[in-house]
């Protein structure tokens, strides 16, 4: 073959191979579509957490250990409000000892404490609004771990809350100083994402 008809022989098969691309191109871009979705999110009410009362063990007398239950008046009571219906998580946690910090009669701190303690039946979580202290309300969640509570769905209730009412009980010594003991008891809850 002369070199001419060689160039010849080759321009005919780029020529076929461009216009293959084109006629390929051309149908691949006939066959795409474009399609819109949207990010959305749903902006929840936040939480408000209260203690709504104190866990009151009143007055108790040396050597005694005196207890007050979940159902009772007496009983801690904090309350978590938010969007109906989601779930949260809740976490209590509970002092070992209440403290007595007084002062002596030289101006020095002289601190005592108490023994207190919760069992795994100390809780109750009332689900209705009109729960409190003393009367949770039907319906209630009763016999439960305060060191080990399961999330809850907030109550469907005008005001989507869930009520815990905390017992416990004290052990004064003996020889206990007399006088008036506390510690804190902190309540935390925060929405599971269910």
């Amino acid at each position: 073959m002369h070199r001419s008809s060689r160039m010849k022989l080759l321009a005919g098969f780029l020529t076929i191979i461009a216009l293959s691309v084109i006629v390929a191109g051309s149908n691949t871009a006939n066959a795409q579509d474009v399609a819109v979705g949207q990010a959305k999110a749903n902006v929840l009410a936040v939480l408000v957490v209260t203690a709504e009362q104190d866990l009151a063990f009143g007055d108790v007398m040396q050597g005694v250990p005196d207890a007050v239950a979940s159902g009772s008046a007496d009983a801690g009571w904090f309350k978590v409000a938010g969007a109906e219906s989601k779930e949260v998580s809740m976490y209590l946690q509970l002092p070992d000892y209440l403290w007595n910090d007084s002062t002596t009669a030289g101006g020095a701190s002289d601190e005592d404490r108490m023994v207190v303690a919760f069992k795994d039946n100390d809780l109750t979580i009332g689900i209705l609004a009109a729960s409190i202290a003393g009367t949770p309300g039907a319906g209630a969640i009763t016999d439960l771990d305060p060191h080990n509570i399961a999330e809850r769905a907030l109550g469907a209730t005008p005001n989507n809350e869930l009520h815990l009412f905390l017992g416990g009980t004290v052990f004064p010594t003996v020889d206990q100083r007399t006088g008036v003991y506390s510690a804190d008891i902190v309540f935390t809850a925060a929405y599971t994402g269910q």
